[in-house]
């Protein structure tokens, strides 16, 4: 897959497109990068045309040096639309992705078709949770620098219900579901690695709670995906958002963690592509 670079907001965004047809833009979360969508961007290039990127102060992108703001990024996906003509897409954020959608659909309706929310929150809940957040990536940096293989496995308890990460143990080399492996995603969470400023300057995009009253402004036909072991966003946030979000529906994976678009893959594509067909 060829990596290119939009002019954004003043930055280079960097992007990777597969498929055709209708538009699907994938933001992905905290820390993360586009090849966080290992599970996704494959299977759903069958059906549409799918864009993923990386935020900036992230993977290939710019990383300037300066706080971000969850206006900010959503500002970055409405830049990356101009610049590739898309007038309105569906778009998919996972986690931080999530809350940078939240953001863009209050502040850019007209430019979505369809909105799916997958294992996020309305924003951090307060600044301390922040800080702590921030500080435990700034670890995990560390810890890839000496051991990146068992930096990744410290963080399975976060992402992977207990059985899965069994299975994961017991195979790192077996492509599951024919889409990734354990070493793939050691290999990814490696590339082009983030400095502790770049976490930082993250971290506030999380500051900005979205209210009730925010997401009642929501109209758009909206998918909430939650896991009902996701010890980073927990399930009763997003049913929260579901009973608050007027036109969405809400599916709870069972026995699932906060990565469960890998660990699930296949009943979460099968939920997406049904939402954005129907």
């Amino acid at each position: 897959m060829v990596e290119k670079f939009a002019d954004v907001n003043g930055i280079k965004l960097c992007y990777e497109i597969k498929g055709e047809g209708e538009p699907v833009i994938l933001v992905h979360g905290f820390g993360s990068n586009k090849e966080g969508w290992i599970a996704q961007f494959g299977p759903l290039s069958e059906h549409f045309k799918v864009i993923r990127f990386d935020n900036r102060n992230g993977g290939n992108s710019d990383r300037p040096n300066y706080p971000n703001t969850a206006e900010m990024l959503a500002d970055d996906v409405r830049g990356l639309m101009d610049y590739l003509k898309i007038e309105k897409s569906y778009i998919i954020g996972w986690s931080l992705g999530g809350i940078i959608v939240q953001h863009f659909a209050i502040k850019y309706p007209n430019r979505i078709k369809k909105i799916i929310l997958i294992n996020t929150v309305m924003g951090a809940p307060d600044n301390q949770g922040v800080e702590m957040l921030k500080r435990n990536h700034i670890k995990t940096l560390e810890e890839r620098k000496k051991n990146p293989i068992q930096a990744f496995w410290n963080g399975t308890h976060l992402g992977y219900y207990y059985s899965f990460r069994k299975e994961m143990r017991t195979n790192p080399k077996k492509k599951f579901f024919g889409l990734w492996s354990v070493e793939d995603l050691i290999r990814y969470e490696n590339l082009n690695p983030l400095t502790p400023q770049d976490i930082i300057n993250q971290s506030t995009a999380l500051l900005l709670k979205i209210t009730n009253q925010d997401l009642q402004q929501i109209k758009n036909p909206t998918l909430l995906i939650a896991s009902s072991h996701d010890k980073l966003t927990s399930s009763n946030s997003m049913i929260e958002m579901h009973n608050t979000i007027p036109n969405s529906t809400l599916t709870v994976i069972d026995k699932a963690g906060h990565s469960s678009p890998l660990s699930r893959a296949p009943e979460i594509n099968k939920l997406i592509i049904e939402f954005l067909t129907a």
